[in-house]
């Protein structure tokens, strides 16, 4: 009897628990996900992190061995937490057909001419050119417009291209996009749907000026360090690269010091073009300059892997369809020493959201009852080189992509303070709100909009491949509010952009790491996806939203 009393306390204990962390959902101790909420663990996800950032797997650059031994460890995981092989021929793994490109600094050139006068950059110095994906040599030499932001939304009743003809012309234009809602102000600011829209105006090349705010964001000395890597674009059935417009027959990044000088004799000083897009303001002019640019680019095809495991889910009418969970397991790989070190480890960037998926992992399965739509879990390749592992996945996924009903990302887990709040950044615009709002809510977290709609996060990450593609999707990270008032985020933040963002120095040995902070956030996310799986209906894009009329129509 005394033995019966002792084992009904706690048992007592942990349904009053479960009642209390519902905060007024529909929730109860019995639906198993208190259980399964305790097997994410902050000494699990540190240890999986320690060996994902190890300098032994050499930064886990795409499509290296160092990317190829955390592809096998992450399958390793999976099937020892009884999931199923979701890849390729019954396997964990899916190939991504990939280009592999560098560009030959000492064949690369640029020229411009302004008023007779005909001046040569110094590539890495006052330019960089990507490589070209589909051409090893070619050769743009036209006038320059300005064209603002380089930005048609007519659902905003904005057009950079208004007052201007483009047609034969490079385009020059800012980096970003006017001061549109948070989502939109990224979609409009991608290289992609600027490219696109040069094209539809007859551009025959185009130049990224930098200007004090893109510089502030991540300088150019750091963008040229950056080139020295491999590029990347995956590659179709057709075997024809993704997201390439040949009738660009160049591209170009200038330093802000050249992108001055091209507005001179224009009637328009860079200075007051810095300010105009301060306040967004900017207007489109002819430039009285024009620029030869020819790129060499030396190419090979290769592969390499996106990781994916299933847990099947439990209702007969709903297990066929499919909330999946995405992290990159990619970083940079090795690069430029910095600090006499030049293993880039991306501890935060992302072997956090890495280790994430093998926590979710052993929450679902253990489980009980399974939730009633399957779990797809992806571990994606080539996120670094441009979110290609997850376009290739959201393009040609291993399961029937009508069944995918969205998708819940996880990236960069700035575990840096106390978290308090989350930012969740695209639920807005779909019926994930109503997930993440119950699920924040059960762990007592408040929800804050995007602080920094200047970084355009929105298409920086996994998560924006599968809203291409019609598919409800969020990323899920730490606000800047912090449960000890002693820290500020922000400027901790601020400080780790600065000094360990894309740098050797984000490894397992910087200061402050809070794993209980990752773990919150991790089991936001795991109620997230058990809540999206548990309801009968799917999700869905609200009425009128910009991204389910533009990609989610008939999907």
């Amino acid at each position: 009897m005394k033995k019966m009393r002792r084992m009904a306390v706690p048992m007592l204990a942990a349904m009053t628990v479960g009642i209390v962390l519902c905060g007024g959902t529909k929730m109860t101790a019995d639906d198993g996900t208190e259980a399964a909420l305790a097997q994410i663990r902050p000494e699990s996800l540190q240890a999986n992190m320690r060996f994902l950032a190890d300098d032994l797997l050499e930064g886990r650059g795409t499509a290296t061995r160092g990317h190829q031994i955390a592809a096998e460890f992450m399958a390793t995981r999976f099937e020892g937490y009884g999931l199923q092989p979701a890849g390729d021929h019954g396997s964990y793994f899916q190939s991504v057909p990939l280009r592999m490109m560098h560009v030959d600094a000492g064949a690369t050139t640029m020229t411009v001419t302004q008023e007779g006068k005909a001046v040569s950059l110094k590539f890495g110095q006052d330019f960089l050119t990507p490589p070209d994906p589909g051409r090893g040599d070619t050769t743009v030499d036209a006038p320059i417009v300005f064209v603002g932001y380089g930005v048609t939304a007519p659902e905003q009743n904005y057009d950079d291209y208004k007052e201007v003809d483009a047609h034969g012309k490079i385009v020059a234009y800012f980096y970003g996009a006017p001061n549109f809602q948070s989502s939109l102000k990224a979609h409009f600011s991608s290289t992609e749907v600027k490219s696109k829209n040069a094209v539809a105006h007859g551009a025959v090349g185009s130049l990224l000026l930098f200007d004090p705010v893109r510089e502030g964001m991540y300088p150019f000395a750091k963008v040229s360090r950056d080139a020295t890597a491999a590029k990347f674009r995956w590659l179709n059935k057709e075997k024809k690269p993704n997201a390439y417009f040949p009738e660009l027959k160049a591209l170009a990044n200038v330093s802000v010091a050249e992108s001055k000088k091209l507005f001179e004799g224009s009637g328009h000083t860079a200075e007051e073009e810095f300010a105009a897009a301060k306040e967004g303001k900017l207007t489109s002019f002819p430039l009285k300059a024009s620029a030869k640019i020819h790129v060499v680019t030396k190419a090979q095809d290769v592969e390499s892997v996106n990781v994916i495991a299933k847990l099947e889910g439990s209702d007969p009418a709903l297990k066929d369809q499919y909330v999946v969970y995405t992290a990159h397991l990619d970083h940079l790989g090795i690069g430029p020493p910095v600090k006499g070190d030049s293993i880039y480890n991306g501890a935060l960037d992302n072997a956090s959201g890495s280790a994430a998926l093998l926590e979710l992992a052993r929450a679902f399965s253990h489980l009980n009852p399974r939730p009633k739509r399957s779990i797809l879990l992806v571990s994606v390749t080539g996120e670094e080189a441009g979110l290609l592992g997850s376009d290739y996945f959201a393009t040609y996924p291993t399961v029937p992509k009508g069944e995918l009903v969205a998708d819940i990302n996880i990236d960069e887990i700035l575990m840096l303070w106390p978290i308090k709040d989350v930012v969740a950044f695209g639920a807005e615009h779909s019926s994930l709100q109503k997930d993440v709002g119950m699920a924040a809510e059960r762990l007592h977290l408040t929800e804050s909009a995007d602080p920094m709609p200047q970084e355009v996060i929105f298409i920086r990450s996994d998560q924006y491949s599968f809203v291409k593609q019609g598919i409800p999707a969020v990323l899920l990270t730490p606000g800047f509010e912090s449960a000890d008032a002693n820290l500020h985020p922000a400027e901790l933040f601020k400080k780790w952009e600065e000094t360990r963002y894309h740098q050797p120095q984000d490894d397992m040995n910087q200061p402050g790491l809070d794993f209980e902070s990752g773990v919150k956030l991790i089991r936001l996310a795991f109620l997230c996806g058990y809540y999206v799986s548990d309801t009968a209906e799917r999700p869905t894009w609200n009425a009128g939203d910009f991204f389910g009329d533009k990609y989610g129509k008939g999907k």
